[in-house]
């Protein structure tokens, strides 16, 4: 984080703040219990008290510029410039029986998955986590993607009664494990949401970047839907391209109120002004000004968003999840979404990097 001014921002007097407002306050329903981020949010929420509607585009302009600090991102290597990718809320076809074409199990938290915080402990360490599981008297690593598929197969092994729903399709299936959240609708056209739980400890791995290493598909062409046609032109060779991601996503049931999925902040995603980051880099729930280009296009796209939730895919400095909200359309904007960046975390005066 370098200091930097107003001005240096890429299209920070065009973006109609008013529009990241609802996003500021869902962020404030944490960070007011933070003595730094108190204030601010006070303040901010009696922008909305003084006047009939929200607050217009110029007043948050005016608080924002009074209140806080830009500070530009740089990544290790002294670059500016990094990646922004796109993640949505899908919808997909399921039961709560297994049955056809129900065959793919959504599983919520084995009973045997340990997760080990030393935060208390080693400081350094409070953002990590270590998951596992117990081989005797000894902390092993979890189970990978891989050795899951096997394990459920077995009548009293960890995935044993843990299945929340089934759905239809396993690349959806693997999907909804990397956006972290979906929407599940039942035969009756009732509908559940289930969101992240606990994760298995293993990296994420792109699939897509398998695909292109291995010459199967072109650079250009490893986006959600291009994936997704091979795995429909491959199905034998299914299990071994979504093995090539160790990382296994468990879920809970949620009821489904209608907003947006809980985040990793612990409040609902705003849909084009939320993103994913990685904690360690940006403070999380801060807002973050994000000047990068529609997906597949030069069309600027430049707005205040909040740093809500996190991802196994997201880490580095410079590097965003863009959340683009629910349903098809949303997930055809995410999937193609691969475009370069640069990023202000916006901090109140009172802040002092450490």
């Amino acid at each position: 984080m370098q200091p930097a001014q107003w001005q240096d921002i890429k299209g920070w007097d065009s973006d109609n703040l008013a529009e990241a407002y609802g996003a500021f306050m869902e962020s404030c329903k944490t960070l007011a219990k933070q003595v730094l981020w108190r204030a601010v949010c006070d303040d901010a929420r009696g922008l909305d008290a003084s006047k009939a509607d929200k607050p217009d585009s110029a007043a948050l302009r005016t608080f924002f510029e009074s209140r806080f600090t830009p500070w530009a991102l740089v990544n290790a290597d002294g670059t500016r410039v990094g990646l922004v990718t796109g993640y949505y809320e899908p919808l997909l076809k399921g039961s709560r029986q297994r049955k056809k074409p129900f065959l793919y199990p959504i599983y919520g938290v084995p009973d045997d998955l340990l997760t080990i915080d030393l935060g208390d402990l080693y400081p350094e360490l409070k953002p990590m986590r270590l998951r596992g599981r117990l081989e005797g008297r000894k902390v092993v690593p979890y189970w990978s993607r891989a050795e899951l598929t096997q394990q459920e197969r077995k009548p009293a092994g960890p995935l044993s009664g843990k299945a929340l729903l089934w759905v239809a399709d396993p690349i959806e299936l693997f999907f909804l494990q990397v956006q972290g959240s979906g929407r599940i609708e039942l035969p009756d056209g009732s509908r559940v949401r289930v969101g992240y739980a606990q994760q298995n400890g293993h990296p994420y791995l792109s699939i897509g970047r398998w695909l292109v290493e291995r010459g199967e598909l072109k650079l250009e062409q490893a986006s959600m839907q291009g994936i997704q046609n091979w795995a429909k032109a491959n199905p034998q060779r299914l299990d071994e391209l979504l093995n090539a991601n160790p990382s296994y996503v468990f879920f809970r049931e949620l009821p489904d109120t209608g907003g947006g999925p809980m985040g990793a902040l612990g409040v609902p995603l705003t849909p084009t002004r939320s993103i994913a980051v990685d904690p360690r880099a940006i403070p999380l729930g801060a807002p973050v000004f994000v000047s990068t280009t529609q997906p597949n296009s030069e069309k600027p796209l430049q707005r205040l968003v909040m740093a809500q939730d996190t991802g196994g895919a997201i880490k580095g400095v410079v590097r965003a999840d863009f959340f683009w909200g629910f349903g098809a359309e949303a997930g055809a904007q995410a999937g193609r979404m691969r475009q370069k960046a640069e990023m202000w975390v916006i901090m109140p005066k009172e802040y002092v990097p450490k």
